[in-house]
């Protein structure tokens, strides 16, 4: 009997928040900066006698995230100090938040959200793998540091583990997941969340186990039957390094692959708990070191920072009514207001400040939902195809580009003439109905102007006549196009068939 295997993935999220300044000091919040160790101070850099002090703006988008997950806001919080020694932590600790955080609580896309906290990031070490010639060094290269990151406010989000039933199913579940947020954070304008720049990292905590229980974390089954089902996860292992969506599905296929094997030979007590890294070039994960717990880094209050009491400071109703409408609002209204295709909605939620308000422009001017479907379907096939591949193309006004639809609907031009068009008005930007006029190519809909054309490609054409008039009714489409061709594209489609068909 072949046993299954149910994969449970947890996740830790950290997002760089957008604020012009550090999390505890003055200096400058910078990812683009290209220069070393410039955005730095003795703040930041430890140096004795220094004092934080709390970026009061980190704190409210902390709360503004919270909100949008429909979590739990905390109105006692406070800072710890959680003690690491790496070179990339210039204090020798970091001061995140442990017991008390921000956020409790919430759900977004399959998981249950567990804590949202606010830390201060790390800085950059850079590795180089060429020699020093003026340092005896032992082994091959040496390593950088880079300090302007350190201290950056680092939003840190916590997810409960949740099971699936294959490693496909988690693999895309999680990736949902990392999407979702990252929109979220956009729509909030709380970070800019570029994974290849590291403004967003996943972390993905993962277990496999034959035991159905472990499907018990799934759905509320009391504080006993939750306990049994995490006691059957089986041994976690964390993968970090994962700077792609891509690289989040592929590592958590890896791993959970890895894993089963282990498993079905015997060798189970080689899963340790430890963390893991992902190799993008040979793709797959290896072992860093052992996973710490949270005793080893002996978390105790910061004594530099003041106990915070949320509710006094920020008002959350005002906050709450500020919020932008999120990703979900606005995929349910677009489908009720405009009636689009799910994969044309997903263009304008990816794109919410250039594409999506464009859009919202060209449908408040057409009002017809036929004639917008026809919009979307021209912006998010032709449009976007034409944007990828020319730097030059811009979008025309919505008005222009409204007026090419109702075009289209109101039957004036064919498909083909649209799309010709819409080559030109993404170049220069001008009324559709006044190119169709002065090049001719207003779609012809009387048939006495289409009859010449139709009985002259008849004529032209006795092979093709005889296919269709033989049986093969499919033939009759070489002839539309050649009378499409004929007219130059201005000969209705459907006139011209139903032309055909009674001449034939």
């Amino acid at each position: 009997m072949v046993k299954k295997y149910y994969p449970t993935i947890g996740l830790e999220i950290h997002a760089e928040l957008k604020t012009n300044t550090k999390m505890f000091c003055s200096c400058k919040n910078n990812p683009d900066q290209e220069k070393p160790n410039i955005n730095i101070c003795p703040v930041c850099m430890a140096h004795p006698g220094t004092l934080p002090v709390i970026n009061k703006k980190a704190v409210e988008n902390v709360i503004k995230v919270g909100l949008a997950i429909d979590g739990k806001i905390a109105n006692f919080t406070e800072f710890d100090r959680k003690n690491y020694f790496y070179p990339d932590i210039p204090k020798g600790y970091q001061i995140s938040q442990y017991k008390y955080p921000i956020v409790s609580g919430g759900h977004l896309a399959d998981f249950d959200v567990t804590r949202v906290h606010l830390e201060e990031d790390t800085a950059n070490n850079k590795h180089i793998k060429e020699t020093f010639p003026q340092v005896q060094l032992v082994g091959n290269g040496y390593s950088l540091i880079d300090y302007n990151r350190a201290g950056v406010p680092l939003m840190e989000l916590v997810t409960e583990p949740h099971t699936f039933k294959t490693d496909e199913e988690a693999a895309k579940a999680t990736s949902t997941f990392a999407k979702e947020l990252q929109l979220i954070l956009w729509y909030l304008g709380v970070s800019e969340a570029n994974m290849e720049k590291g403004e967003m990292r996943v972390e993905a905590n993962i277990s496999v186990s034959d035991d159905i229980k472990a499907f018990e974390l799934n759905r509320p089954v009391g504080l006993s039957g939750r306990m049994e089902a995490i006691a059957s996860l089986g041994t976690k292992v964390e993968v970090k390094n994962l700077n792609s969506f891509k690289s989040v599905e592929k590592a958590i296929k890896y791993e959970v692959d890895r894993m089963i094997e282990l498993l079905e030979n015997g060798k189970g007590s080689e899963i340790v708990q430890e963390t893991r890294g992902w190799d993008e070039a040979k793709q797959k994960t290896f072992s860093q070191r052992k996973k710490e717990s949270s005793q080893d880094y002996r978390y105790f209050p910061d004594p530099d920072l003041p106990k915070l009491k949320l509710y006094e400071v920020f008002n959350l109703e005002e906050i709450r009514k500020d919020l932008l409408e999120l990703p979900e609002q606005k995929r349910l209204r677009y489908k009720k207001d405009f009636g689009i295709k799910d994969e044309d909605i997903e263009s304008y939620i990816n794109d919410p400040f250039l594409l999506g308000p464009w859009f919202e422009d060209i449908a408040r001017i057409l009002k017809d939902k036929e004639k917008i479907k026809i919009a979307s379907n021209y912006i998010t096939s032709d449009f976007i195809g034409l944007e990828k591949n020319d730097s030059e193309v811009k979008k025309p006004s919505p008005k222009n580009m409204a007026e090419l639809s109702s075009m289209i609907m109101d039957s004036l031009i064919s498909s083909r003439t649209a799309k010709n068009i819409l080559i030109k008005i993404v170049k220069k930007d001008e009324s559709p109905l006044k190119i169709a006029t002065e090049k001719g190519l207003l779609q012809k809909n009387d048939e006495g102007s289409i009859k010449s054309i139709v009985e002259k490609i008849i004529g032209e054409n006795p092979e093709v006549v005889a296919i269709y008039k033989g049986g093969k009714e499919n033939a009759i489409m070489s002839l539309v196009g050649k009378i499409i061709k004929e007219s130059n594209g201005s000969a209705n489609p459907q006139i011209v068939i139903k032309m055909l068909k009674d001449l034939l």
